[in-house]
């Protein structure tokens, strides 16, 4: 359910591959995806992306009462692709909930196609969010838009999302691997103690 391409130019393209789930995940497929994060150190970038028309709906809702909400693999995921020397970018090709939310906050980019939504439930259901998502969230979009998606429960639409910061630029489907392989470009074709530093730079 966790597809991986890798490309020649050193891209690495990650697709969540569960779309009559909603892209749900289950912790076996966060474990896959946190362990393609953490090989990723040799690839020169990273795009996450989904099947179908949702990028993912959060936890499987079966695992998540079972404890999967509460489970680190959420921070080992968005803290491995946090750490990754090269151009990170989430393509978002649909809506994003809840702890999916991390792994987006923590890649250097986000694009969205237009009719997605971003919400983080979390604290209707009882639970705290990852640790790093709240922080990775407020220095995108500030504190008080933090805390009217994790605190007011508001679902932000894309274009509010590109305003808020929270999204890079909005995309048409068709062409949103297309734009994400095209801001990839310069980084693959750099040196990469040069893409590295610059990233390190920008932090």
């Amino acid at each position: 359910m966790i597809d991986l391409q890798k490309e020649e130019s050193g891209l690495w393209v990650v697709t969540i591959n569960r779309p009559d789930k909603a892209n749900s995940l289950t912790h076996a497929m966060l474990s896959e995806l946190a362990d393609i994060a953490e090989a990723a150190q040799d690839a020169r970038g990273l795009v996450l992306t989904g099947a179908g028309k949702v990028f993912s709906a959060g936890a499987d809702l079966d695992e998540a009462r079972a404890g999967l909400a509460t489970s680190d693999v959420w921070e080992r995921l968005s803290g491995n692709i946090a750490a990754l020397p090269g151009l990170t970018i989430a393509a978002l090709n649909g809506t994003l909930a809840g702890g999916a939310m991390g792994m987006a906050l923590a890649c250097d980019l986000r694009l969205s196609v237009p009719s997605a939504k971003f919400f983080y439930p979390v604290m209707k259901l009882g639970f705290l969010p990852q640790p790093s998502d709240p922080k990775r969230m407020a220095a995108l979009i500030g504190p008080s838009r933090a805390k009217l998606i994790l605190m007011g429960g508001q679902k932000v639409l894309a274009d509010e999302a590109l305003q808020f910061g929270l999204v890079d630029r909005l995309v048409d489907p068709e062409v949103l691997l297309g734009t994400a392989r095209e801001i990839a470009a310069d980084t693959l074709s750099a040196k990469p103690e040069i893409a590295q530093g610059i990233k390190e730079l920008c932090t």
